[in-house]
């Protein structure tokens, strides 16, 4: 191999791995912008109000804790196959729920911890799907009635699953409530 053939190969070598380089961050950058960010809504926010005001999320959760109790009626529990269900989880898995097809509506009782039901809450009620917002339903004055908070009928036609969140108000104190849900048939 003469000098100059050297040279050029030297030269087509790192000219190659640097066009390489410019194409695979063009393509990092194209596959980043297609797929949409989603953020959390966990506590019914906005995931920078919860992360900057966590410390008094807290303190006013525990405080409805202390006194009060949420509790979500009238629903059927989705039995999951042993191969659905996540083993891997360092928590225990509760139970979810089971939507149906077409109209749903959630029954909630507000009780102090010695029994009394609470009538003068203030409640909101979102349906959410985990990592999308496009399919959320928010209700943001959930109506009392018969002892217990009722939701609007919500019309479900998405399969797959769904997060029941709870947001209660009251005397200052504030209360989560959160159950996973799956729509299958």
């Amino acid at each position: 191999m003469t000098k100059k053939n050297q040279n050029r190969f030297w030269f087509l070598f790192v000219m190659s791995i640097l066009l390489f380089g410019i194409g695979m961050i063009i393509w990092t950058v194209r596959q980043a912008m297609s797929v949409p960010v989603h953020e959390s809504n966990n506590y019914m926010l906005k995931y920078q109000m919860a992360d900057m005001n966590i410390n008094k999320i807290m303190r006013l959760k525990e405080k409805f804790d202390a006194n009060y109790k949420i509790e979500l009626q009238d629903t059927s529990l989705l039995e999951l196959d042993s191969e659905l269900q996540n083993t891997n989880a360092k928590r225990a898995q509760s139970k979810p729920i089971k939507l149906s097809s077409g109209n749903n509506s959630f029954k909630y009782s507000i009780t102090t911890l010695k029994g009394e039901v609470v009538n003068n809450a203030k409640v909101s009620f979102l349906l959410t799907r985990p990592h999308s917002r496009t399919d959320d339903n928010l209700q943001e004055n959930v109506s009392f009635k018969d002892s217990r908070y009722i939701t609007n009928v919500i019309e479900l036609s998405k399969k797959g699953r769904y997060t029941l969140e709870l947001k209660v108000e009251i005397n200052g104190a504030i209360g989560y409530f959160e159950t996973s849900a799956y729509l299958i048939d």
